[in-house]
Formats: C-alpha cells, sequence, structure tokens
C-alpha cells in the first residue's frame, strides 16, 4: 500500500499501457494535468485520450522499444509533444503561449503473467526549464551590462589619456610662450647690432679705400699682414650668413608662438598655409634627414577654426610620414578649396598599410610602432580635433607606396544652436 500511495504521489506521470496500447493505469498526476477531463480512463486507447501520439515520432519510439526491450528517453523542448499534459509554467515562443515540455521514459516489462507491458514515465521540467530560461535572460543582461562598463571604461580611459595629452599640449604651449618670449629680447638686441654693426663695417672699408688712395709703403705693408683683401671679401659673407641665422630664429619664435595657444578653444580666421609653414619650422629637424618636402599650394579663402589645433593635426601627420619612410623619401603638401570646404593633403613615399591597419589608424591607444615609440594617440586625437571642426579625415594607402591622408574642412563653421537655460534652444 504504501508503494502505491507513493507512486500516486510522486512528482512525476505514470502510465501503463497493455499490448494494444490501452491504458491499464495511470496516476494522480496524470490525473491532475489532463487538459481535457476524462471521467474513465483505464481501458481506453492511449490515442483516444492523448490523440497527439498519433505521429511518426511515437511509433518510431514503439518499434524502438519493443523489438529491442531497452528504453528511450526524449525531452520534448522544441519538438511537438508526445503527450499533451498541463505544466506548472508556460512558454511564451513569441507566436504563442503553450505549457513547457517534458521528459518522456517509454519502457517495456512483463506483469505477474508474463504479460508484455509499456510503461511511459512523464517528469515535468517547466519549472527547471523556466529557471534555466530565466538564468540565460540573467547571463545575457549581465553581458550586456558588462559591454556597456567596458565601453565606458575604454571611454573614460580615452578621455583621461585625451585630458593628459591636452595638458601635456598646454604644458609645451606655456613652455614654449616663456621660451619665444625670453629668446625674442635678445635676438632682438642681437639683429639691431648686426644691422649697426654692418653699417660700422661698411663706413671703416670706405675709411680703409680713402686712406689707400693716399698712398703709403706702410698701409700696404699692414694689409698684407693681416690679409686685408681676404677680410674685405669675407665679412660680407659674414655678415649675410649672421642676418640669415637671426631671421631663422625669429621665425622658429613664431612658430613657437603659433604653438603656445594649443589650449585656445575660440574659432576665427586662419591663414591656413601660414600654419602649415609654422609647423613646418616645428618639425624641421625631424623631417630634414629623411624626406624632401613639396609644397603645392593653391589659393584659398581664410579658414574658421582653432588653427593651433589643426596645426597639431598637421604636425602630427607629418612626424608619422617621416617616420614611415626607409631611408630618404618625400612628403607633399597639398591644398585647395571646392564647394565650401578646404581640403589638406599629406602624402609621403613611406613604408604604406595594409588594408587592416587602415581601417583600426583611428582608434584609440593603436600603434604600429614600438613599444615606448608611440602612444597610439596621435590618430586618435587628430580625428576628434577634426570631427570638433565638422569636417573628416580619410586615409588611402598601399604597402610599399605610401599613403596620403586627405584633410576636409568647412570654410565656414556651422551655426549651432544656442541652448536656453531652461534647456529649450
Amino acid at each position: 500500500m504504501r508503494v502505491v500511495a507513493a507512486i500516486e504521489h510522486i512528482g512525476a506521470g505514470l502510465l501503463i499501457l497493455d499490448s494494444q496500447l490501452n491504458i491499464s493505469y495511470c496516476n494522480q498526476f496524470i490525473l491532475n494535468r489532463l487538459p481535457v477531463k476524462h471521467p474513465q480512463l483505464l481501458g481506453r486507447p492511449l490515442a483516444q485520450v492523448f490523440p497527439e501520439v498519433e505521429n511518426p515520432n511515437w511509433h518510431a519510439m514503439l518499434k524502438h522499444v519493443r523489438e529491442t526491450g531497452e528504453p528511450i528517453q526524449t525531452v520534448w523542448r522544441d519538438t511537438p509533444y508526445l503527450i499533451h499534459l498541463n505544466s506548472a509554467a508556460n512558454l511564451d515562443d513569441g507566436e504563442q503561449t503553450r505549457p513547457m515540455q517534458q521528459a518522456t521514459i517509454l519502457y517495456s516489462f512483463m506483469d505477474e503473467l508474463e504479460t508484455p507491458l509499456l510503461g511511459l514515465a512523464i517528469f515535468d521540467n517547466s519549472s527547471a526549464v523556466l529557471a534555466h530560461d530565466m538564468l540565460l535572460d540573467a547571463l545575457k543582461s549581465l553581458k550586456q551590462k558588462h559591454d556597456v562598463m567596458d565601453t565606458l571604461h575604454q571611454q573614460l580611459k580615452l578621455a583621461n589619456s585625451q585630458l593628459l595629452q591636452s595638458e601635456k599640449m598646454a604644458a609645451i604651449g606655456q613652455l614654449a610662450a616663456g621660451v619665444a618670449h625670453e629668446i625674442n629680447n635678445p635676438i632682438g638686441f642681437v639683429a639691431s647690432n648686426l644691422k649697426t654693426l654692418a653699417d660700422y663695417v661698411r663706413q671703416l672699408l670706405s675709411l680703409v679705400d680713402e686712406m689707400s688712395e693716399w698712398g703709403g709703403l706702410e698701409l700696404e705693408v699692414l694689409k698684407e699682414k693681416y690679409d686685408y683683401a681676404f677680410i674685405r671679401d669675407d665679412i660680407s659673407g659674414l655678415l649675410h650668413d649672421s642676418n640669415d641665422g637671426v631671421e631663422r630664429v625669429k621665425k622658429i619664435i613664431s612658430s613657437l608662438r603659433n604653438f603656445s595657444h594649443v589650449g585656445d578653444e575660440a574659432f576665427a580666421e586662419t591663414d591656413l598655409h601660414e600654419g602649415i609653414e609654422s609647423t613646418l619650422n616645428m618639425v624641421n629637424n625631424e623631417i630634414k634627414y629623411k624626406a624632401e618636402i613639396i609644397k603645392e599650394f593653391a589659393t584659398i579663402p581664410p579658414l574658421e577654426c582653432i588653427g593651433p589645433q589643426i596645426n597639431q593635426v598637421i604636425m602630427n601627420l607629418l612626424v608619422n610620414a617621416a617616420q614611415s619612410i626607409e631611408g630618404f623619401g618625400s612628403i607633399t603638401l597639398r591644398t585647395h578649396s571646392s564647394e565650401g570646404e578646404v581640403c589638406i593633403e599629406i602624402e609621403d613615399t613611406g613604408s604604406g598599410m595594409t588594408p587592416e591597419i587602415t581601417k583600426r589608424i583611428f582608434d584609440p591607444f593603436f600603434t604600429t610602432k614600438a613599444v615606448g615609440k608611440g602612444t597610439g594617440l596621435g590618430l586618435s586625437l587628430s580625428f576628434n580635433i577634426i570631427e570638433k571642426h565638422h569636417g573628416r579625415i580619410t586615409v588611402s594607402s598601399t604597402p610599399g607606396i605610401g599613403s596620403c591622408f586627405k584633410i576636409h574642412l568647412p570654410i565656414r563653421q556651422p551655426l549651432v544652436p544656442a541652448i536656453a537655460a531652461g534647456g529649450e534652444a
């Protein structure tokens, strides 16, 4: 009796079928979950109570069990039911709400009279399946949150690096401004004194020439002794070279001043060619032993931009171009304007890049340089600066041939509506 009671209240359904597939026994689990109540189940054909069993799957299972005597187990998760029982939970598959599938075990055995019988055990896995689905949803949600956090972390890392880079450039700008100021005053004295010295030299040479006309052996002996002819010829060249050196220093000072306002956020009309020339002066030492600079400048209008930031972009591209050249090559700078925008091209005869590298070249922290040689931020910052100017920067490259970066900038910045204090434009 205890065994019968246990079977009646076990957490699984149990059906016993005779050789004609009539129901010989079913426990309370089955009775409680019948979709349609049947007053009398015992003795009735299984297919009459559960018409859904008339399908190829059922007949294949029957054949296997009868021929081999081995039980067969199936989990009806995403296939039609073997028999339809109401379950503890429903599955919403987007089209219809249906009970969770059950696990089924079909087996054969003999009763005490050696009569062949079939057993059908049904396990309601709906709670487990539902918990599994909820776990999958939770894991999916957790992964999405992790991806969001990872993206935010990368953005924070980039913003921090850009802030450090901006602070570094601002510090360099302040240093450059100080150096330019400190050099400008003494170089001004040198330039002024050189001009005065040149006047004095001309006067002295004129005096010597006049004295030579009076004659005198002693004067000629002195000229010979101090190699007057050579000094007269050489002194003009020395003064000329000194003036050239002073002018070069003044150009460098001017370039330093242009770069001393890197933190400036104000848009203003800018002479792009003047900015390029200043940038070339700044990176001259980086380039002069690597490449010939070729300028193909067209006539372009003043550009509304943050000049020092555009100079920084051009500087990054020029330095990268020089570093990509093995031996000695060329870097060509082109400018032209059309349809309300200015285009700057920087083309080199360097080693070039593969398509895979070209796709990632503007990604933050991506670099092809050796460890310690680059941060991978130069082109990323350049991309952001150009984007801030409502422009675009592209690159085309062929391995072994070189690369060409193109910058397109609007001549006038688009008007951005002001946001009122209340949040309305």
